[in-house]
């Protein structure tokens, strides 16, 4: 019997990156899976960070599939508070129960400037704050049906570890809304059985970060001579499979309201990426001279 046989889950921006780690990890513990996202066949991302990439919703529901769970693409963006609410419709109807949501999509702009906030454009620095909030409407409207089975998770997905500064003001706010969502949730949700937490990947190879690099999963060592910090990376799937490793943990709950990452968890659960690794990000940034407030973490976004 695997791990989340029955279990349904929200993987919300589960296009690519962490998010298709995630799904992919979920349906491999024999959950059905809902795979949300921009990225579509019929409708390529066409905006944000990801624009122009082929990654699609379809194609991570097809690898939940072969992974032995059941995926279920849904294109849509989080930032439309009709199309949230019509998703946790959905689920309810055909499924009558949500187990697991994590959120993983990042609806803010790229990050291009370092520190001085004040000579930052405020517009971009408004998107930034604001691209927390379509986690918050995603996040109330899974709820009441956690709520009515007093049982679920909520992740999310953010950077980092820590309370370490993030690149300049605007982004540092609007990544650590992320995690004190994650806390307030812990303390409205707990008394009705619900948990809730933040969780980060380390330095992730995904899609976008491969290409980056000009390299691919089968060579990615070659990237290292460009960033020493590279040698620490890690699959989506190793995300993924923390992710498996909370929502099968029946005490999950005494880490409602934490903060966690990828390999943390690795060393307690005892699980490995998939090629066998077991990646350290904390031991590497311990070991680099490059301070942890300057380290950029490669998170994926929807």
């Amino acid at each position: 019997m695997k791990a989340l046989a029955g279990k349904v889950a929200v993987v919300a921006g589960a296009t690519r990156g962490a998010g298709r780690g995630i799904a992919r990890m979920l349906g491999e513990a024999g959950a059905s899976v809902y795979c949300t996202g921009r990225g579509s066949r019929g409708a390529p991302s066409s905006s944000g960070y990801y624009a122009g990439r082929p990654e699609t919703i379809e194609d991570t529901a097809e690898l939940v599939d072969a992974a032995g769970g059941r995926g279920i693409p849904v294109h849509m963006d989080h930032s439309n508070a009709g199309d949230v609410a019509k998703l946790f419709e959905r689920v309810e109807r055909e499924q009558h129960r949500l187990d697991v949501l994590v959120n993983v999509f990042w609806g803010g702009p790229a990050v291009t400037q370092w520190g001085g906030f004040w000579k930052h454009s405020l517009s971009d620095g408004r998107a930034l704050l604001d691209a927390a909030w379509p986690h918050v409407v995603t996040c109330r409207h899974a709820a009441p049906l956690m709520v009515k089975q007093r049982s679920g998770l909520i992740i999310q997905i953010t950077e980092g570890d820590s309370l370490h500064y993030r690149q300049n003001v605007f982004y540092d706010l609007g990544r650590l809304a992320e995690i004190r969502l994650a806390f307030a949730l812990a303390e409205e949700l707990g008394p009705h059985g619900v948990s809730a937490l933040a969780l980060t990947p380390g330095y992730l190879r995904s899609e976008a970060m491969l290409d980056a690099f000009g390299v691919t999963e089968a060579n990615w060592r070659d990237a290292v001579a460009k960033d020493p910090n590279f040698i620490a990376s890690e699959t989506p799937c190793f995300v993924g499979r923390a992710v498996v490793a909370l929502a099968s943990d029946p005490q999950v709950f005494s880490k409602s309201g934490g903060l966690y990452s990828s390999w943390g968890l690795a060393k307690e659960y005892g699980f490995n990426d998939i090629d066998g690794t077991r990646p350290d990000m904390g031991a590497q940034l311990g070991a680099s001279a490059e301070p942890r407030s300057a380290f950029r973490w490669e998170v994926a976004r929807c």
